[in-house]
Formats: C-alpha cells, sequence, structure tokens
C-alpha cells in the first residue's frame, strides 16, 4: 500500500482511531513530535497546526506505537486497513 498524502487517506486513518478505544484530537499545543499520547486516558492529540502530510504521518506513526489489534475492529475494512498499514511499514 501506498501511503497518500490526501484528505481521503487522512479520512480513513481518523476512522481507524474512531473504531478503537483512543479518542483522536486536534488541538493547539507545543509538542517536540507534534503529538502526545495519553495511555491511560487513551486519548491521542495532534498538533492542528500541522499540514495535512505532517498529520498523516504522525497518525501513523501514532498507530505503529500503539499497536492496535486488526482483530479489535469490528468493520472488516478497518481491520485490513490497519493489517495493510502494518506490513507497508515493516518493510521500512
Amino acid at each position: 500500500m501506498a501511503i497518500k498524502h490526501t484528505k481521503h487517506f487522512l479520512d480513513k486513518l481518523e476512522n481507524l482511531f474512531a473504531s478503537s478505544d483512543y479518542m483522536l484530537r486536534y488541538e493547539k499545543g507545543n509538542f517536540k513530535s507534534g503529538y502526545c499520547v495519553l495511555n491511560d486516558a487513551k486519548i491521542v492529540i495532534v498538533n492542528k497546526y500541522f499540514p495535512l502530510e505532517g498529520k498523516i504521518n504522525a497518525l501513523i506513526d501514532i498507530l505503529i506505537e500503539l499497536n492496535l489489534d486488526p482483530a479489535d475492529f469490528k468493520d472488516k475494512a478497518n481491520h485490513d486497513f490497519l493489517t495493510e498499514l502494518r506490513q507497508t511499514q515493516l518493510k521500512f
């Protein structure tokens, strides 16, 4: 899978978070990496001033860091998307 820096791809990544236990929020802040993960509260905060490419890259980094299980997703499209995304990232 090629990572596309489009609004549609960002929507698919956001949908993964919506289907998981984590809440995704876009906020302003002074994050060194551009995002912050509050594991105890299951909240992910991404710098809202990031350009589209930065948001996508941050969300991919977070998804890999969180190590979500694709089997936990009820929607097959989300399951397949996360599995394919993980396989793509392992190649790099």
